[in-house]
């Protein structure tokens, strides 16, 4: 018998060079066996990280076009929507009524959000209740590091407790599962280490709900990528479906995945800017096809103790 297919709704920026958005999403989850529709929210030559950039932007009635030509042909059942970075609030709200009308036709539908709330991109206040309002309360994964977890919830995290308390209130808002990707937390393993923290509710057979939470310690790397994120919000998307009630397993897959990208890359790139120098933006672009052997069935480097409090 065959393994009925699962179809992603990816709407995230597109760059023509590198790895970004949709470019970081697409191909990795294409190897784990997913079919990948994209909309583009923005086409740029390339990452905002270089010295120029070029391109054009999707509008949220450009957005409503794409997703009506979609709907006429009756194609539009999805089991995953995944969205990224955007700027434009009419765009974002065009987001989330497309999710809810896709819910409505598949309840089953699971909508995963990477809330880029911070730096390195620019995003205007007036987008931070949309998230808040809007955008979480339809979400089923969210992925936002700490800044954005305090910020969606107005809470600080400086104890891994606070960590817990935070990621209960984004629960209690809508995702049924929350990764918080870095926190200034202090690590277990020294300072060379980051501490992510993770919590995933789960509907138990008796109707009543239990929550596994993970804690992980991150090597610090020495070098500012982009598309990291996207590609993150992918993978747990990716693995939390092959492993739906075990959050540990879904974030050490997750997390191995992105050690050897990253380990990949960055050595790639001192290869190429030559002892002593600093790489540039195009040489720290993720190594991506590269790492196809490793995105498919990743060696897993990164271990999650399960939290019991």
């Amino acid at each position: 018998m065959h393994e009925m297919e699962c179809r992603v709704l990816s709407i995230q920026s597109h760059v023509v060079r590198g790895y970004v958005g949709n470019k970081s999403a697409s191909f990795p989850l294409q190897v784990l066996g997913f079919e990948v529709d994209s909309i583009n929210s923005v086409q740029f030559s390339n990452h905002t990280g270089y010295s120029h950039w070029k391109g054009q932007v999707l509008t949220a009635d450009e957005l409503h076009v794409l997703y009506e030509g979609i709907k006429l042909n009756n194609v539009h059942h999805y089991d995953y929507v995944l969205t990224g970075y955007t700027r434009d609030t009419s765009f974002l709200e065009m987001v989330v009524d497309i999710v809810q009308e896709l819910k409505r036709a598949n309840p089953n539908l699971v909508y995963g959000v990477y809330p880029s709330l911070c730096q390195p991109y620019y995003v205007p206040e007036n987008l931070h209740p949309v998230y808040k309002n809007k955008v979480v309360p339809v979400a089923d994964i969210i992925t936002p590091n700490q800044f954005e977890a305090e910020l969606l919830t107005g809470k600080n995290i400086s104890t891994e407790k606070d960590a817990v308390e935070v990621m209960d209130l984004l629960h209690k808002m809508g995702p049924d599962t929350v990764v918080i990707t870095s926190s200034d937390l202090p690590s277990r393993l020294g300072d060379r280490f980051l501490v992510s923290l993770g919590s995933q509710r789960t509907l138990m057979p008796d109707g009543t709900k239990s929550t596994q939470r993970v804690r992980m310690e991150i090597p610090k790397v020495d070098a500012v990528f982009v598309g990291t994120g996207d590609l993150f919000a992918a993978m747990l998307l990716a693995w939390t479906h092959h492993y739906p009630n075990d959050l540990k397993t879904a974030c050490e897959k997750t997390f191995s995945v992105m050690h050897h990208v990253i380990k990949r890359t960055i050595s790639y790139a001192h290869e190429l800017a030559g002892p002593g120098r600093k790489p540039s933006p195009p040489q720290l672009e993720l190594r991506m096809v590269q790492s196809k052997a490793d995105i498919e069935d990743p060696a897993i480097v990164m271990e999650a103790t399960v939290l019991t409090l």
